[in-house]
């Protein structure tokens, strides 16, 4: 199975430095490419940039290794003599084939691009780091790398570029009066309109798109517990995290100033 007599150095030196100086030129024409044009906005070209060199970058690799094993295995004789194998590796690209397909669906109907904010099967959520050919990584806010193959992506939530909705909610008590608690409410929309409306998408006027307000009750009976009470407002991009932290606090110190009846475990002893 071993052929050690085509084992040649120099030879597999040449051909992985023509296998780089190929990708460095791919690599090189897109973005001239995309430099000499503006039919795409940059965020797009971002994107395409950062997984065009992921692709590339994977490209070269297989090629050089089916390159390199081609003279130590007789790929012919090794697939046609054992049907395990070839049946094993089936199966294993047939899974990467479909996070392959997936990506490229993910990344052509331009559902995610290079930076954006996501929420991945409602649990992870951050900004997109890497886009590669099977997986997706985001830099959650804690600091971690998580990586997820397309294939698993369930669920993918993507706020809009240069604007985010801040939607921050208390869940009071079935027994809390709704008309005392919709004063409060009320009063910390106002208060967060006042003390944070930097954080406002601005139109072209100066004026915000959407400021704090109050969506009074936008469920019932949560979990058995009570209902559940909202504010929201449409914020840049940029200031999401700092404006929905500052909002969190304004509700809790509401809850507590006005005594509001918070929602408590079913099984809570009294």
């Amino acid at each position: 199975m071993f052929i050690l007599e085509r084992f040649k150095p120099v030879e597999f030196l040449t051909v992985a430095l023509l296998i780089i100086l190929i990708v460095y030129l791919i690599r090189k024409s897109i973005e001239l490419f995309f430099d000499k044009t503006s039919f795409l906005d940059v965020k797009r070209e971002e994107t395409l940039m950062h997984f065009t060199n992921q692709v590339t970058k994977v490209l070269g690799l297989v090629f050089f290794f089916i390159y390199l094993l081609s003279h130590f295995f007789e790929w012919t004789k090794l697939f046609a003599g054992s049907a395990v194998v070839a049946g094993a590796l089936a199966l294993i690209l047939q899974h990467i084939i479909r996070d392959y397909l997936m990506g490229l669906t993910y990344l052509f109907e331009r559902q995610i691009h290079h930076g954006d904010y996501v929420i991945i099967n409602g649990e992870r959520q951050g900004k997109i780091e890497e886009i590669s050919m099977r997986y997706l990584k985001i830099r959650q806010y804690d600091g971690y790398l998580y990586s997820i193959s397309y294939s698993n992506i369930t669920e993918l939530q993507n706020g809009n570029r240069g604007m985010r909705r801040v939607n921050e909610s208390l869940v009071l008590n079935y027994r809390q009066n709704p008309d005392d608690a919709f004063k409060v409410m009320e009063e910390v929309a106002q208060t967060c309109n006042e003390k944070y409306g930097d954080y406002l998408l601005k139109d072209e006027n100066g004026l915000p798109m959407e400021s704090f307000k109050f969506n009074q009750i936008t469920e019932l009976n949560v979990d058995f517990r009570g209902h559940r009470y909202s504010l929201s407002g449409l914020v840049n991009e940029a200031d999401f995290v700092e404006a929905s932290k500052r909002v969190r606090y304004e509700l809790a110190m509401a809850a507590y100033n006005y005594d509001l009846m918070m929602a408590e475990s079913p099984t809570t002893s009294h």
